[in-house]
């Protein structure tokens, strides 16, 4: 049996005792934890050009090691030229080790290469305790090459926990390494 995520190991031995001291959970399934991440992306322009459907399933099957499903418009919107059961996006779930090691990998070597990086801010929490996090290039993954790729797009990862309260959702985050900037601590844009 192959080893668990570094990460994974990190939940299991940092961040759950931790939390335990924090919060003050009795019953050690209060603990909470992450249980899935969805990614997904939207592809636009997919009715005058198949390639960009294709280059979207690719580049997220790439970024995840795992093949994306075609997300396909559930009514026709006339405005939009969206027709019914026209593809209109891909996404991803991972759970377990996979879900793990994505994350790993976005903290590690993803985050860092965006330009001017900061830190991800903390007020994309639901009210429900789920995150989620707008990616504005794909090409900050080591996995797209950025030679091949026709058109920068963005994509939104949203990390699902089973955490009470958003407080919680966001120490559990942050126990387990994503790099929150707190409000008021950004620099003014333009500074």
């Amino acid at each position: 049996m192959a080893d668990a995520p570094r990460l994974q190991d990190r939940y299991q031995t940092e961040v759950r005792p931790s939390l335990k001291d924090q919060f003050g959970y009795e019953n050690p399934m209060e603990i909470p934890r992450l249980k899935k991440i969805c990614i997904n992306r939207g592809v636009g322009e997919v009715s005058e050009n198949q390639k960009v459907l294709d280059d979207a399933v690719e580049e997220l099957r790439k970024i995840t090691g795992q093949h994306p499903s075609v997300q396909r418009a559930k009514k026709s919107i006339a405005s939009f030229d969206i027709r019914e059961g026209m593809p209109i996006g891909v996404k991803v779930t991972l759970r377990e080790a996979r879900m793990y090691e994505f994350f790993d990998r976005l903290i590690t070597l993803a985050l860092p290469n965006i330009r001017d990086f900061e830190g991800v801010p903390d007020r994309s929490f639901d009210g429900h305790g789920n995150y989620t996090l707008g990616i504005d290039e794909q090409i900050i993954f080591p996995e797209i090459e950025v030679d091949n790729v026709d058109r920068i797009d963005g994509m939104d990862v949203t990390f699902v926990t089973d955490a009470e309260t958003d407080e919680e959702a966001y120490a559990l985050l942050k126990g387990l390494g994503m790099p929150f900037v707190r409000r008021g601590e950004e620099e003014p844009a333009g500074a």
